[in-house]
């Protein structure tokens, strides 16, 4: 598109520009409470559960959520909200009850360096590489979906937009880090509701209700599972099995167990309890957001009916396209500002754990293993903007995929569902070895690229469906080698296993505490919700 969708007001620029300078406010009064690397890094781990806990979500709420979840809502309908409920809730609460006890009582500062406790050194350092990547392209997604808004909406070039984004970005999380960046989310989660919330009413208004937004899309779109009997049946182009399977299982557990991005709001919690309610709190909120993220691309359907179809409509622009038809001048801008805090928040919280990663299991593992506290702080400060450099040119790599969330998915079945196999067997299988899971992991992930680089797109029926297949193959390939090397290999005593793998480690008990603060009891109501709507949507 050569131009602007919707002409800006001035209301409309006075309240993006005024978020942008609260932000950076925020960030410099948390700066006057940083004083060690432990502050910058981890918050110093004091945080309650609530305000982890909506974190944990809002880290989450970027350009996957928005961007990515918005276009596969209009190319996919109904089948989308896999990825809400059964593709993140049970592996959010078995996260929460059974693998953060052990995160977070390790006193382990980064994932990778969970990972050198459970095996080795090796394993620490491939996992720091791979994540290292990771990190750097997913910021890129926020850094694009940024630019976009900013190039389609307002009329801004692309290149201009993107260096825009990344340097408030930039600002805040080099003065404040993790703890800046968490307070941030929190509010900006409260944000994207009231400025997002308003296109699903108005669409709901403008069609009859959210039956009348049914009415109007494809009969294959409208159902939640009847249509998953066959591949042929529903326009994701997957089967039951591959929701199952293949996103609830491998990719889910793969990326909420694994990401540091999300697990390191966990590690900010003030005590264990509070890092396990961290994710089960996190489900609650998950369950309603669908409402924000996946119906305005159903609304996006009618409305545009040539989306996904006109090079000039791509998928990726259902939600801003949306936005520009519904809004109001004065709303328009609140709606920006709402999208625009998405963003960040997925850039920011991509960006902590990047130099979160770097300066503990990179620097000062291989590089400069004894320096002072202010030391490490200063080299954290610099890889934020080191990292938000990188992430400008990864937003270019972003930009050449129609659909975000298939990019997304791509990412994590190349290094998300190897590591899931990986964590797993080390939590949960004494006997694994630090070598089967460096061999393990190494070979799950060359595997993944391989089958990218040499089954052809058009062997599956669509990009999502060969993302699942490709997640489960991977996760397969990395349990087996780790498991055979391992049966050949000496493993760690269980004095060095304590607090590391479930069956030596002593049982968390909260039975002195009301129900309605144990991580069980509303583990169970969360699940119980899910499966109630599930049924309902059917």
């Amino acid at each position: 598109m050569d131009k602007a969708l919707f002409s800006a007001a001035p209301i409309d620029y006075f309240i993006i520009i005024s978020y942008f300078v609260f932000v950076i406010v925020v960030g410099l009064i948390v700066r006057k409470l940083i004083k060690t690397n432990k502050d910058f890094f981890l918050a110093g781990r004091s945080l309650p559960a609530w305000i982890t806990g909506i974190a944990y979500l809002a880290a989450n709420l970027g350009a996957l959520e928005l961007l990515g979840m918005a276009a596969s809502g209009a190319q996919y309908g109904m089948a989308t909200m896999h990825y809400y409920w059964i593709g993140a809730i049970p592996a959010m609460l078995f996260v929460g009850l059974y693998m953060y006890p052990f995160f977070y009582a390790s006193k382990a500062r980064s994932i990778p360096e969970f990972l050198k406790f459970r095996f080795n050194e090796a394993t620490r350092g491939l996992n720091a590489i791979t994540f290292f990547v990771l990190t750097i392209l997913f910021s890129g997604i926020s850094l694009y979906a940024m630019g976009l808004i900013f190039s389609v909406l307002l009329g801004w070039s692309m290149t201009f937009s993107i260096i825009v984004a990344a340097v408030v970005v930039l600002l805040y999380v080099s003065l404040g880090g993790l703890t800046s960046s968490i307070y941030n989310e929190v509010i900006q989660f409260f944000l994207i509701w009231i400025g997002l919330l308003p296109i699903a009413l108005i669409g709901m208004y403008k069609f009859g209700g959210f039956q009348g937004i049914m009415d109007n899309m494809p009969e294959s779109f409208t159902h939640l599972w009847q249509n998953l009997g066959s591949t042929a049946d529903n326009p994701m182009g997957i089967s039951w099995f591959g929701v199952i399977v293949g996103l609830s299982f491998v990719l889910s557990f793969g990326y909420w167990m694994t990401d540091f991005l999300v697990a390191q709001r966990a590690f900010a919690a003030k005590d264990v309890r509070a890092a396990q309610n961290t994710p089960i709190y996190a489900t609650f909120f998950r369950i309603i957001v669908p409402i924000v993220v996946i119906v305005p691309g159903f609304i996006a359907i009618p409305l545009f009916p040539e989306i996904g179809q006109n090079p000039d409509m791509p998928y990726n622009l259902a939600l801003p396209l949306t936005l520009a038809k519904l809004y109001p001048e004065g709303l328009f801008g609140l709606g920006i500002t709402a999208l625009l805090a998405a963003f960040m928040s997925g850039m920011a919280g991509n960006i902590t754990a990047f130099t979160t990663v770097w300066t503990y299991d990179i620097y000062q593992a291989y590089i400069k293993k004894e320096a002072s506290d202010q030391h490490y702080l200063r080299v954290g400060r610099l890889m934020v903007v080191i990292g938000t450099i990188f992430a400008v040119f990864a937003a270019f790599i972003a930009a050449q995929f129609p659909n975000i969330m298939d990019y997304i998915q791509m990412l994590f079945s190349f290094f998300n569902a190897p590591l899931f196999a990986t964590f797993f067997l080390g939590v949960f299988w004494k006997r694994a070895t630090g070598w089967g899971a460096f061999w393990g992991l190494l070979i799950g992930v060359i595997s993944s690229f391989l089958m990218k680089i040499f089954i052809p797109n058009d062997f599956y029926s669509t990009m999502a469906e060969g993302n699942f297949s490709r997640a489960l193959w991977a996760w397969i390939v990395t349990m087996a080698i780790t498991i055979l090397v391992s049966l050949f290999t000496k493993p760690k005593p269980d004095s060095e296993l304590k607090g590391l793998v479930r069956s030596v480690s002593e049982k968390i008990s909260y039975k002195n505490l009301p129900w309605y603060k144990r991580p069980g009891y509303l583990s169970i109501i969360s699940i119980i919700i899910m499966v109630i709507i599930n049924i309902y949507f059917w």
